[in-house]
């Protein structure tokens, strides 16, 4: 159907880039009860780890050969909020990211609205644009909110100072500062594999779930061959080995190496997959 519509004439006044404003698509999403939940239990995770540490005591007291990140949670609030990325980034961040890309066009499919939309008309593209820019911006959200809240209750439970490192020294809380920034946007670039991996399956099934559960399922899968220390070199290649290259922001001199090439690898399979959602459904025949 709406490759009719595309071929017909094109009447007067229409501008295929107003179909579907951002402002339209984003309003759409915050109201769904998926982003709302969402959100919510990033926001509370740091009051949870709080709580955490208030039971079990400072994670620095239990004895052990080497200090780690965990073990500083507690030192100030710049290190509370860099311990909870610690603890999100293997797993709890990938949720967000492909609950929003992997909900974009499936969803549309399971409501039997997709066919319509593009029928209003809104060009293919122009909808793969207006899902991709909102889903990405809801993500990043997601990556701020996390930290933001983690560093407001951090600095209320155990005082603002600054970033002590596990391996000795400590970063002014200015420099702290700057260097989270660094850590929130490399999350965000290493998680873009599993955005690409949704964005494509979403464009692939109706089913939101299968999309979903399918990114996830690939990034544990990446995970867990990342394991494999047989693979050797060939694990470079893998985007989960490039997952906590972050750590090395958080050091005095920081080591960006790692970084550079987990964001190389990262942006590289996010590229191919997005291409293949767009090609994909350029070509899909739409009957939902």
């Amino acid at each position: 159907m709406s490759t009719l519509v595309e071929k017909a004439e094109v009447a007067e006044g229409y501008r295929a880039g107003r179909t579907l404003p951002l402002r339209v698509e984003l309003v759409r999403q915050l109201k769904r009860r998926r982003t709302l939940v969402m959100g919510a239990v990033l926001a509370v995770l740091p009051f949870v780890l709080v709580v955490a540490f208030a039971i079990g005591g400072d994670p620095g007291d239990d004895p052990g050969d080497r200090l780690t990140l965990m073990d500083t949670a507690t030192a100030s609030g710049a290190n509370f909020a860099a311990v909870n990325l610690f603890v999100s980034a293997g797993f709890l961040l990938v949720i967000p990211v492909a609950l929003s890309f992997g909900d974009t066009i499936a969803s549309e499919a399971s409501w039997s609205s997709l066919r319509y939309l593009l029928a209003a008309p809104v060009p293919r593209a122009r909808l793969l644009w207006s899902k991709l820019t909102v889903a990405l911006g809801l993500s990043l959200a997601a990556m701020v909110l996390l930290p933001v809240v983690a560093l407001a209750v951090g600095t209320v439970a155990y005082g603002w100072g600054p970033l002590q490192i596990p391996t000795g020294g400590a970063l002014p809380t200015g420099t702290a500062a700057q260097r989270l920034l660094i850590v929130i946007a490399y999350i965000f670039v290493s998680q873009l594999v599993t955005a690409g991996l949704a964005f494509w399956l979403s464009t692939k099934t109706d089913a939101p779930l299968g999309a979903v559960g399918g990114a996830v399922g690939l990034t544990i899968v990446g995970n867990v061959l990342d394991a494999v220390t047989a693979l050797g070199d060939w694990r470079h290649f893998l985007p989960a080995h490039w997952q906590f290259a972050w750590a090395d922001a958080v050091q005095p001199r920081p080591e960006w190496g790692g970084m550079i090439q987990g964001t190389a690898v990262s942006v590289t399979y996010a590229l191919v997959l997005f291409a293949l959602a767009f090609r994909g459904f350029a070509r899909k025949d739409i009957v939902s």
